[in-house]
C-alpha cells in the first residue's frame, strides 16, 4: 500500500487554548493512538491534503522531529462552516498486528449486459478488510466481463489468501439491472 509522509513537530502542551492557537497559526493538532502512549503532535494543515481529499487509501508515515511512525488515518474533524481540518487522530501500525480498513473496490472490464442496454449498478465501493499492514491492497479489482443483464458479482468472487473480506457473503459487489433501452431493444427482438 502506498504511503504519504506528513512532517509535524510533538506538542508540548495540550488542550483548548493551546489548540486554538496551532489552528490561528495553519497548523493542525493531532494524535496518534496504538502504542505505549497517546503522542500529540502537530502539522501543517496542506500536509493532509494527499491524504483526506482523495478517493484512495494510503497509510501514513508521520516524521515527527526525524521519529518516523506508520500509521493510519483513524478519524479526522472538520470545521462547520470553513470546512478546515481541525483535529486528525492516527492510528499506529505494527508488522504483526492485524488491522482494518475500507479499500476501494474498482471495477474493471466490459460487461456483456452493459453492452446489449443493460444498467450497470456499483453497490459496494469500499470493501471492508482485514490484514498486515503489509498484506493490504491499494485497490481491490472486481471484474465484471462476464455480468449478463440479471446477473450479480458477489463479494465472495474478491476473497484473497492475503487479507480477509469482512462483509457477508451474500453482499452484492456489483449488478446488471435491465433498463428501459435493454427493455425496448428485447421488446423489438421479438416482433
Amino acid at each position: 500500500m502506498k504511503s504519504i509522509t506528513i512532517k509535524g513537530s510533538k506538542r508540548e502542551s495540550v488542550g483548548k487554548t493551546a489548540s486554538k492557537a496551532l489552528r490561528n497559526a495553519g497548523m493542525v493538532p493531532c494524535v496518534i493512538y496504538g502504542g505505549e502512549k497517546p503522542l500529540h503532535f502537530s502539522a501543517e494543515e496542506k500536509a493532509f491534503k494527499g491524504l483526506v481529499y482523495t478517493p484512495n487509501v494510503y497509510t501514513a508515515s508521520i516524521d515527527i522531529d526525524g521519529q518516523v511512525i506508520p500509521a493510519i488515518l483513524q478519524d479526522i474533524q472538520f470545521h462547520p462552516v470553513s470546512d478546515s481540518i481541525i483535529h486528525v487522530d492516527f492510528y499506529q501500525l505494527f508488522e504483526n498486528k492485524e488491522i482494518t480498513m475500507n479499500i476501494p473496490v474498482n471495477l474493471i472490464g466490459k460487461s456483456k449486459g452493459v453492452a446489449i442496454g443493460g444498467a450497470l449498478r456499483h453497490n459496494v465501493r469500499k470493501a471492508k478488510v482485514k490484514a498486515l499492514p503489509a498484506n493490504l491492497p491499494d485497490f481491490i479489482e472486481a471484474d465484471i466481463t462476464d455480468l449478463e443483464i440479471g446477473n450479480k458479482l458477489y463479494i465472495t468472487a474478491l476473497r484473497n489468501d492475503k487479507y480477509t473480506i469482512l462483509h457477508p457473503d451474500n453482499t452484492v459487489v456489483a449488478q446488471v439491472r435491465m433498463s428501459r433501452n435493454a427493455t425496448k431493444a428485447v421488446a423489438e427482438g421479438k416482433k
